[in-house]
């Protein structure tokens, strides 16, 4: 028992030092590029690479997304429009999704092209190291703490086959 007040500041300096909300002070991120075929993330600053991460794609990747429920990742250019520090999945960064071409191609199906595609962690520290999302671009949670640091919204994102 003599131990338990120095477990416990153990425990509170680790808390401390795994903040959710990382900073970054270095060069803009100007695009996303994900290369679905590649399963990988790159943040951009104008032709020089920033980072780049391993992702995990929709539990159906291959072709792009069409309709809500088909477990697909989008494919072609959007932007990132919105930001989520309560994400179910860590953190998180809309991506804008679906635009008007996606939705006139889902209601000629008479269908619902689906909606809330974000790039986010997981509900554990690491990447599953699978395609399990429903159509996000997942990334391991000490990833997403840099992502979310780094791009801002309004940054474009090009999504590739």
């Amino acid at each position: 028992m003599r131990f338990l007040p120095a477990l416990l500041l153990l425990a509170l300096l680790a808390v401390a030092g795994c903040s959710r909300f990382a900073t970054y002070d270095g060069p803009e991120v100007t695009r996303l590029i994900v290369n679905k075929s590649a399963r990988q993330l790159v943040l951009m600053h104008h032709d020089e690479v920033l980072r780049a991460y391993g992702v995990e794609l929709g539990f159906a990747p291959e072709g792009p997304k069409a309709v809500e429920g088909d477990g697909r990742t989008p494919e072609g250019s959007y932007i990132i429009d919105r930001r989520n520090p309560n994400s179910a999945f860590y953190l998180s960064i809309g991506i804008s999704y679906p635009d008007p071409e996606d939705i006139a191609a889902a209601e000629a199906l008479g269908l619902d092209p689906g909606g809330d595609i974000f790039i986010h962690g997981t509900p554990t520290p690491w990447r599953r190291g699978d395609d399990w999302t429903a159509g996000c671009i997942a990334i391991s949670n000490r990833e997403m703490r840099e992502v979310y640091a780094m791009v801002r919204l309004g940054t474009p994102i090009d999504i590739n086959p």
